[in-house]
């Protein structure tokens, strides 16, 4: 039997039609000596400890069971059904991710309510529209910095209580203010195992589990309504390929109850709370959670994962992270980039030879080992989502035997629909669909020449399935617009996706719809895989595409600072202090145009970059140019380098 017939026809105790929370409490009681969760010591100043769990010794992680985990989830429920929650109601979680985060989360599902997400980025107006418009009757933040976010708004809203997991000073006077511990200590004293033995199982099946609004990149943000139908399948569906199974070998990496994981992605976002969350403790899984994605080279060697969920920038800053390291001296650099190009080449070869496997396994001995010892020396799989991964970077994971498997997912979906086989990863896509996803293609919506020259189709990527999401909260028309009926009745979610199925199944993902630039010349031009070819860049930072209505190609290039000065060290330029004057250098702009020109080699004519302009600022979180899951916010870097844009397009 092969692998795709293996993993249909797959069951085993962690598959199943339950609730969240039963699904947890299934999982606790196969699992109950079994390490559930890692925190890290002198990090927050949790209200949960001592008195229910020791501190952590600063710097360190310590582990808690799973039947530790399940009592402190129990009485969350209780003490939150104490204040009132009731089966349906929605309640905020607007916290980073760490322990508590999952720990709330179950909890409230074990109590019946419903889960809405805010990010920590979100400005006190944003928090009140992700409260007001599901009608949140509480909200748990995570500190006294977020609690003043809430109180900014709070006339405007209908909160019943607010819960802080950090401790708090200065609200004794306000009785709908408490800590995570005080409703700990209240739902320990109030539980009743037979009531939450009701509350666990209460919701039925399609009844909403969770509001996760979209990060509202086009538009104010839409409630994405996910069901416990949806999140379960979900789960389902990616255990079946990742999970153990007999047809697989012993080299095949599994995510199972020996796993571990690092969490550092928001779980505000399905897809942390989905493939880092509800998968991992299904399957009796350990989380670790970093401290931050700044850490993520210490986190992991102290926790030694074998496996973690990320997005693509993060993978990228890991990258420049070891490059950097690697050119601490002209010797060392030179080694690096050797073995860098012998890992491309061997991940490349269809059946490496002698020399060059002797060439890897140098390469292997010098580099790449101490790569993995670094990253804890544990690292089976690496799973990337949340956005386009660029293959010359995968290929170079891959090579240092770091492999990476690219899936692909939305929110209104649970949020996986595709990802890579361990057993068959072909690097460039985002793998076949899942068993139980169906997903078909609208050819109608890709220009009629974009895919002449490939076998299999191509156009608008369609999905069902029963882990798609029902529709957008209080948005009938919104919902409306987003699904389309064929002959038979079938029901599909339009992704809004550009993606090339090809003959095998595994689907090569192109570009947003609404993302593709149509260039004044009537081509189109998916910016996704020029951007991507300058990710393992040394020159280039970050890449953005413009274009659309404009007769060529342009680009916003945010140049690698830190390497740009080693250069011109190197080569006796002085270059000014200020980093818009080294933007504006021509010295620099020439070098960089070197790269622009290797990039360039890769694209059909219309696709190169003809110009481009540099800009002094990264694109990150903090200043707005990047959403929460690390996705450039092209409308808000536009905006932001108008003038840079106009530049480019002046001379037409």
């Amino acid at each position: 039997m092969n692998w795709r017939d293996a993993e249909r026809e797959h069951d085993d105790e962690v598959i199943g039609e339950t609730t969240l929370a039963r699904m947890f409490e299934n999982a606790a009681a196969r699992h109950p000596n079994r390490p559930a969760q890692q925190y890290k010591g002198g990090i927050y100043d949790r209200s949960l400890t001592p008195s229910v769990l020791p501190a952590a010794d600063p710097g360190r992680f310590r582990t808690i069971s799973y039947t530790e985990m399940r009592n402190i989830v129990r009485n969350l429920a209780a003490g939150f059904r104490d204040l009132g929650v009731e089966t349906g109601d929605r309640v905020g979680i607007f916290s980073n991710t760490r322990m508590e985060w999952a720990q709330t989360d179950f909890g409230l599902l074990g109590a019946g309510g419903v889960i809405t997400t805010v990010y920590t980025s979100s400005s006190p107006d944003q928090v009140r529209y992700l409260l007001e418009d599901p009608d949140a009757s509480g909200v748990v933040v995570e500190n006294g910095q977020l609690l003043e976010r809430v109180l900014e708004v709070e006339d405007d809203l209908d909160l019943e209580f607010i819960v802080s997991i950090d401790r708090l000073e200065g609200y004794d006077d306000r009785e709908d203010i408490l800590t995570l511990a005080e409703v700990h200590d209240r739902g320990e004293d109030a539980f009743d195992l037979e009531a939450y033995e009701g509350w666990v199982d209460e919701p039925a099946m399609d009844d909403l589990a969770s509001l996760i609004y979209t990060s509202g990149t086009t538009g104010k943000p839409k409630g994405v309504q996910l069901t416990h139908r949806n999140f379960r399948s979900n789960v389902n569906q990616v255990r079946k390929r990742y999970g153990p199974r007999p047809d697989k070998g012993e080299d095949v990496p599994v995510i199972d109850e020996e796993t571990t994981v690092v969490s550092y992605l928001p779980l505000a976002h399905v897809f942390e709370r989905t493939a880092g969350h509800f998968l991992m403790f299904a399957s009796g899984s350990c989380v670790a959670y970093a401290e931050n994605t700044e850490t993520l080279q210490e986190d992991f060697g102290l926790v030694q994962p074998q496996s973690s969920t990320s997005v693509p920038r993060v993978y990228e800053k890991i990258y420049d992270a070891i490059r950097e390291q690697a050119s601490e001296s002209p010797v060392k650099e030179r080694i690096f980039n050797w073995a860098t190009g012998v890992g491309r080449e061997y991940q490349n070869a269809d059946s490496p030879g002698p020399v060059l496997s002797l060439k890897h396994s140098l390469a292997d001995k010098l580099v790449f080992s101490t790569v993995r010892e670094a990253l804890g020396g544990e690292v089976e799989m690496l799973i990337s989502g949340g956005g386009s991964l660029s293959p010359d970077l995968a290929t170079l994971y891959h090579g240092m035997g770091l492999p990476i498997y690219e899936g692909y997912g939305l929110t209104e979906t649970s949020p996986v629909v595709a990802c890579n086989p361990m057993e068959e990863p072909k690097i460039g896509t985002i793998g076949p669909s899942l068993p139980g996803v169906d997903v078909t293609i609208d050819e109608s919506v890709a220009e009629d020449d974009t895919f002449d020259d490939d076998p299999g189709e191509g156009g608008e990527l369609l999905v069902n399935g029963e882990n798609v999401t029902q529709g957008y909260w209080n948005k009938p028309g919104a919902t409306d617009r987003a699904f389309i009926e064929d002959e038979d009745g079938t029901r599909w979610f339009r992704t809004g996706d550009i993606v090339h199925l090809r003959p095998d199944d595994y689907i090569e993902f192109r570009e947003r719809v609404k993302q593709i630039l149509v260039l004044s010349t009537g081509k189109n031009v998916a910016p996704a895989p020029i951007e991507d070819s300058f990710a393992a860049s040394e020159v280039v930072e970050q890449c953005m595409v413009v274009g659309d209505g404009e007769k060529f190609v342009g680009a916003l290039l945010v140049p690698n600072t830190a390497h740009i000065l080693e250069w011109a060290e190197k080569e006796g330029i002085d270059l000014p202090d200020d980093p818009e004057a080294i933007c504006r250098d021509e010295r620099v702009q020439a070098y960089i145009q070197a790269e622009v020109d290797r990039v360039n080699e890769n694209f059909e004519k219309h696709e190169t970059i003809k110009q481009f302009r540099l800009v002094p600022q990264e694109f990150t979180e903090e200043n707005d140019m990047l959403t929460p899951t690390m996705k450039k916010k092209r409308r808000v870097i536009l905006e932001r380098f108008d003038e840079r844009v106009d530049e480019i397009y002046a001379e037409e």
